[in-house]
């Protein structure tokens, strides 16, 4: 038997067991040789009436093992007192005999010597890992995959490749949810302007038909043909929480709908627009899915010439007197009894339906194509040419205002301003206005602020807030930049 202090350590109060090293490079997995006997003691208990207060009493104490995923009550290691039901409490390899006196004197216990048996099954991803690989990969251990369904989803660096077959039979292993393992081979984008990529498998059947469940909602689709990533969920959430329920969204590169069709559950209306026609056609299988056609209405085209067809389809439904239409929830008749001779009592009106009407004007644009979606903001040039009627301070207009844009795009990764400024600058140029960076605490939708007036020239200053998503790669970060889209972009001459 190994000596105990040489098989694990501590962190504060945990006890952390060492895995094997197996350096076996990239040899088959061999699984038997990461199992282990590590010696500690345990106190066996002679009347298990008694366990909860001994375990009680030598957690107070510390003294019982505290592990992950090993339980301190075990079986008795004699198997025919095991056999009649006894256990024993594991205790903390630091201990010594003379602390239980208590229990041993009083008989309700014995310290024993006990052999805790660890293998394969035991071990983390990230301790069969550490084991495998040489300590000069450990840091960056592969782990921040993307999760489509059972597929996962690796982009590995050059040094990981020739662990790529063990990486994915581990992991597939440890995930049970996994049955999948894929690793990218080129950029998303660089060679489809659909952000679908090439990929090899890995482990695995090669089935990439998939059904994700993401804001209350329900996805299938061929994760070879669509682009979409989980690690995004929160920025999906984070723009659906800004929507209101009544106003129109216009999703320009919707994808298969992780935008449009949750913001369809609050009630907003939603034209979704996916130039991909197979994501098209997993948007179109969404919206029934998840009941939300009266909400979302689903496009396919250009979304350079789709902003402007949206911003004059609303109005035209809103004159039109479109509605989105909810029928009435219908309660089954209860059955009363009658035997009493009392005169039922008369029926209710039935429900009606509910009619929502589509306002004149879209509320928010959402542009989640983070490679060129800035490429896009020209588009908005004469949005609302001929229509200024719509926003004028009169009670018609209801207080509407021009439409929110959130615009996605990549910058490099930095810890100051750097990176927000340049995204900035690149709005700026693109929508041929001048722009700022909003400062902290300072709302780009809050009244007043889309053409502040700023400096001795008087020229209106377009307010952008730019939020840092995600960081997805060492030097590389997703950012959203989102504006008030000003009257001098709105108004324009068309071209």
């Amino acid at each position: 038997m190994s000596h105990p202090e040489l098989q694990y350590h501590v962190e504060g109060e945990m006890t952390v067991f060492q895995v094997p090293i197996v350096r076996t490079g990239t040899a088959a997995l061999n699984r038997a040789l990461f199992s282990k006997s590590i010696g500690i003691a345990a106190a066996a208990v002679h009347d298990n009436k008694t366990i909860a207060h001994y375990r009680k009493a030598l957690q107070a104490s510390k003294e019982i093992l505290q592990a992950d995923r090993v339980s301190p009550i075990c079986p008795h290691p004699d198997k025919t007192l095991a056999d009649q039901g006894r256990k024993c409490l594991l205790l903390n390899p630091s201990v010594k005999a003379e602390v239980l006196k208590d229990g041993v004197q009083k008989k309700d216990l014995s310290v024993i010597p006990y052999e805790l048996k660890l293998d394969y099954d035991y071990w983390s991803y990230r301790d069969v890992m550490a084991s495998i690989l040489p300590e000069e990969l450990h840091d960056e251990i592969p782990s921040g995959f993307n999760i489509a369904g059972h597929v996962a989803h690796l982009n590995l660096r050059d040094a990981y490749v020739p662990y790529k077959h063990l990486i994915a039979e581990i992991l597939l292993d440890k995930n049970p949810q996994i049955r999948t393992v894929i690793n990218k081979v080129d950029n998303v984008g660089a060679e489809s302007e659909f952000r679908t990529f090439q990929y090899e498998v890995l482990a695995g059947p090669d089935d990439m038909h998939v059904t994700v469940n993401e804001g209350d909602c329900t996805f299938e689709f061929d994760y070879s043909k669509v682009y979409w990533n989980s690690k995004l969920e929160t920025e999906h959430r984070r723009l659906v929480t800004l929507f209101q329920p009544g106003e129109v969204v216009c999703d320009v590169m919707a994808g298969i709908g992780p935008f449009a069709v949750p913001a369809g559950k609050k009630r907003v209306f939603v034209w979704a627009n996916d130039k991909n026609p197979e994501s098209f056609k997993c948007l179109e299988a969404a919206i029934q899915k998840n009941k939300v056609a009266p909400f979302v209405r689903p496009f396919c085209e250009d979304g350079r010439t789709f902003i402007r067809r949206a911003a004059d389809e609303v109005l035209e439904a809103s004159r039109r007197g479109d509605c989105a239409v909810i029928p009435p929830k219908v309660k089954p008749p209860r059955r009363s009894s009658n035997s009493s001779g009392r005169q039922p009592s008369p029926r209710r009106a039935a429900p009606k339906e509910e009619r929502i009407p589509i306002p004149p004007t879209i509320s928010h644009f959402v542009m989640n194509l983070p490679a060129s979606a800035i490429e896009f903001l020209p588009g908005y040039r004469g949005l609302y040419a001929g229509h200024e009627d719509l926003f004028a301070p009169s009670p018609s207009a209801n207080g509407r205002r021009l439409p929110m844009v959130h615009v996605h795009c990549f910058g490099p990764k930095a810890d100051d301003d750097g990176p927000k400024l340049d995204v900035c600058e690149r709005v700026s140029k693109a929508l041929g206005v001048r722009v700022r960076l909003a400062r902290e605490g300072e709302d780009p939708a809050a009244e007043g602020v889309e053409e502040e007036k700023v400096g001795e020239d008087g020229v209106p200053e377009v307010v952008v807030g730019v939020h840092l998503v995600r960081a997805v790669a060492p030097a590389k970060s997703m950012y959203c930049a989102s504006f008030r889209l000003p009257r001098a972009v709105a108004f324009a001459a068309r071209d």
